[in-house]
């Protein structure tokens, strides 16, 4: 049932004060995969909803006040770090076009004087270990090119780190596994923890002293997939400091949507395409199995009923925000795209959460989170120097 007329401006007011800081948006990814990075092929200064989940227009209608830009590359891709590279520059030439709506964000201060500006606060999230190739040396490059997050894993293990999907091969985080969090740590580089197993989750809370984020992930309680956050891992929030960000993928927050994606991506495999494959060609391989097979239909409802449980588990100063979008091929009704964020923020204003509670689920909780990772990397980085460990040192 959609929201009334009231809430969903009660909803937007409150997104005017307090926008949402979105902890995942796959972007450039998709402007890699549509267009080769031709940003004037897919000018998101006009609507280009034909395309893509995101553009300008739909993110100030949506009341997003800050993006982590995921830039994210295969993991089966044989060069992973100059295809990251790639990534981040699109964003920097994203922020370079758009210097009216889009700011450069580093920091937590950053994000408020973006807020302050009526602009977009944009940052950068790596999705995956691979990126950074075994290399401390990498990961510091990352840090300075402006990436203020990394997700130790994608869909695949990587050689110091268990993934969700993949089958166990360290048993959460190796030796130099602990050392990459430490590493982040110092450097002021988020932990994010979707994407990876729940022993990797239990591993890095253990071996940080920062918060940790989960930039897209959502309740394992209410929907059990591997991607999403076991009950115990939420309750280790509050005294890690971290955040839990939902995400409105079906796959990950509707079970029935769960069976149904395994079904279509067997048929993505069958026809010989990776089962993330966004293009054009893999988005009608898509299009034609759901005419045969049609979806089961996730909702607002659906991803309220996740942060309801995150919030009864974590506490509301550890939630926020993560959509996917362009890094999904189905969303939620309700949330078809970027727009649709003051139907999520109605639906719990329908449920009783109070304006001071929505406010930390939009915007607080992110920007404390990311100013609390800097107060830990000016004290380790004034008390040790970078570290100068490798796999083969510590892994043997």
């Amino acid at each position: 049932m959609a929201s009334s007329p009231a809430s969903l401006d009660e909803a937007r007011s409150l997104l005017r004060e307090f926008p949402v800081v979105d902890g995942h948006n796959d972007l450039p990814w998709a402007l890699r995969e549509q267009v080769a990075y031709d940003l004037g092929a897919r000018d998101i200064a006009g609507d280009q909803g034909a395309h893509l989940h995101t553009d300008l227009p739909r993110l100030r209608e949506g009341g997003v006040g800050a993006q982590y830009w995921s830039v994210y590359v295969r993991s089966d891709l044989p060069d992973a770090v100059p295809a990251t590279l790639e990534q981040i520059d699109c964003v920097t030439r994203l922020i370079e076009r758009y210097p009216a709506e889009l700011a450069p964000a580093l920091t937590a201060a950053d994000m408020e004087a973006a807020r302050a500006s009526g602009r977009i606060a944009s940052l950068m999230g790596a999705e995956g270990g691979h990126s950074i190739a075994n290399s401390l040396g990498t990961l510091r490059g990352l840090y300075a090119l402006g990436v203020r997050y990394m997700t130790l894993t994608h869909n695949d293990n990587v050689d110091w780190a268990d993934s969700a999907t993949d089958e166990p091969k360290a048993g959460g985080l190796t030796a130099f596994g602990r050392e990459v969090v430490r590493e982040m740590n110092r450097l002021g580089m988020l932990v994010d923890l979707s994407h990876v197993a729940a022993t990797t989750m239990r591993d890095a809370l253990d071996a940080t002293s920062a918060p940790v984020i989960f930039s897209h992930s959502s309740a394992r309680a209410v929907c059990d997939h591997p991607r999403n956050i076991p009950d115990d891992v939420l309750e280790r929030l509050p005294a890690n400091g971290g955040m839990a960000m939902v995400t409105f993928v079906p796959k990950f927050v509707l079970q029935a949507a769960v069976d149904w994606t395994a079904a279509a991506d067997d048929n993505m495999r069958a026809h010989g395409l990776h089962h993330l494959d966004t293009t054009e060609e893999g988005m009608k391989v898509h299009r034609e199995f759901e005419e045969r097979h049609p979806r089961p239909v996730a909702t607002v409802s659906t991803v309220a009923d996740h942060l309801d449980h995150m919030r009864e588990v974590a506490g509301i100063d550890h939630l926020g925000i993560g959509g996917d979008y362009d890094g999904t091929a189905f969303t939620p009704d309700g949330l078809n795209d970027v727009s649709g964020y003051p139907n999520l923020i109605a639906e719990l204003l329908e449920r009783g959460w109070s304006k001071p509670d929505l406010a930390k689920l939009t915007w607080q909780n992110a920007v404390r989170v990311l100013g609390a990772a800097e107060d830990v990397a000016r004290e380790q980085r004034a008390a040790r120097p970078a570290s100068h460990a490798t796999i083969e040192s510590l892994d043997g």
